[in-house]
């Protein structure tokens, strides 16, 4: 697709991923956003500047970060005009705010912005039980110490039980590892390939540590300067003797081929060509087209319930129609790693007759890829998946790869909460 102006990546940086409750316990979402920001300040020489635009999000936020965006740039050397947006979409909130940025750059409405994501669940939001907020809320709207008398009189010991986050979709009441197990069982993905993706996914993350890859990608922060859930010395028989996490009976899915909770935030410096040029910046790769697309995982629509997580599996063949490509026509892929049984379960239904035809409404399968192109320095089965700080670390990566190649085009695919996929296509 042609844009109006062309839309340069000029730069990623990302804190290092931590496994929740380590780490990054007790640090907050505005802190570690600041740190992956003011790490993309610094090393891009952007003290005083004052950019487009910030936007970024957290699926995990706190009532107080209401303006957490905006909260964090004034915590960095970025100029005090910069505005700020807050966004969310689940997993794909990255992304999104990538595209968000990308758009205004594209339209000629902004020269340069950044885009991001941050995500905790070591801090993570704790509200009081339905009964209670029921109760302080009626106590507010109150007019007479009789009728907040009365009310309090109602007060229980179990109203104070706290109301915990949900890993779950609200429609159904499944995690989305439940979903996957479902996923898994459709798609009939064994477990050995679900452990063999996720072994690999540990060591090409940490070859590209050993080549120095990520150096430039990554600032230190609060003790680490890399990924601790990193295991370089796992073995796939260490990971096949692991039990299953959501369908202890017959299930596949793992604590080893499934991302785990983690805490991380990253960051993009995006731009036009001549912004970046003025400044003596590189450009590493250039956005070409992106789409997002929702599923009927509920039946809501039909009979048939689509697979919580495969919505990337409709998007990216629009995307390819539109500018008349081939999934094989790509350098690279990036696709995320919520769990192996997904990338794996997105693989084969492109690569099937039936479900092309049926579901996409394609005349043939789009056929399979060259796996060695595969998320080639590990993914978040590696890396750990801070919901909204996924996208970043995946942008940042692929425009690194496109820019050592020096030509080359990428394809990023990110699954998200709610039956919803977010992809794109980079080029150099």
């Amino acid at each position: 697709m042609s844009f109006p102006k062309k839309v340069a990546i000029v730069a990623a940086n990302r804190i290092p991923f931590a496994k929740s409750n380590t780490a990054y316990f007790g640090v907050s979402n505005q802190q570690m956003l600041t740190a992956a920001i003011q790490g993309l300040v610094e090393k891009n020489k952007l003290k005083g500047e004052r950019l487009g635009e910030v936007v970024a999000g957290a699926v995990m936020k706190h009532s107080q970060d209401f303006n957490l965006v905006r909260e964090s740039v004034l915590d960095t050397e970025l100029c005090a005009s910069t505005p700020c947006t807050d966004l969310q979409q689940a997993c794909g909130t990255g992304l999104q705010s990538f595209i968000t940025v990308a758009n205004k750059i594209a339209l000629g409405q902004i020269e340069s912005g950044i885009a991001g994501g941050v995500d905790t669940t070591s801090d993570a939001p704790i509200a009081v039980s339905d009964k209670f907020h029921a109760m302080l809320m009626k106590l507010n709207k109150a007019k007479t110490t009789g009728e907040r008398l009365k009310i309090l009189a109602s007060f229980r010991p179990s109203f104070l039980a706290p109301k915990l986050p949900r890993n779950g979709e609200p429609r159904t009441g499944l995690s989305m590892g439940g979903h996957t197990e479902l996923t898994a069982k459709r798609w009939q993905i064994p477990r050995q390939e679900q452990d063999k993706m996720a072994y690999e996914s540990h060591q090409k993350l940490n070859a590209a540590y050993e080549r120095g890859f990520m150096d430039d990608l990554i600032t230190a922060f609060n003790g680490l300067d890399k990924d601790n859930l990193l295991r370089p010395d796992t073995k796939v028989e260490k990971l096949a003797m692991l039990k299953p996490a959501f369908d202890r009976e017959t299930g596949s899915l793992t604590a080893g081929n499934s991302s785990a909770l983690t805490d991380g935030a990253s960051a993009v410096l995006l731009a036009t060509e001549e912004w970046a040029k003025e400044r003596g910046l590189p450009v590493l790769a250039y956005l070409t087209d992106y789409e997002t697309a929702a599923v009927d995982f509920i039946g809501k629509d039909s009979d048939y319930e689509d697979d919580l997580l495969l919505a990337p599996a409709y998007a990216v063949p629009r995307m390819l129609q539109r500018n008349n490509l081939s999934l094989q026509d790509f350098d690279f892929y990036e696709i995320h790693e919520a769990f192996a049984a997904q990338v794996l379960a997105t693989l084969k239904a492109w690569s099937e007759d039936e479900f092309c035809q049926q579901r996409l409404g394609l005349d043939k399968a789009l056929g399979e890829i060259d796996k060695l192109k595969l998320n080639v320095n590990g993914s978040s089965l590696a890396t750990g998946h801070p919901f909204a700080a996924t996208g970043g670390r995946i942008l940042g990566n692929l425009a690194k790869l496109l820019n050592e190649k020096g030509s080359g085009r990428g394809l990023i695919s990110i699954c998200a909460a709610g039956g919803q996929g977010v992809v794109a296509i980079l080029e150099k």
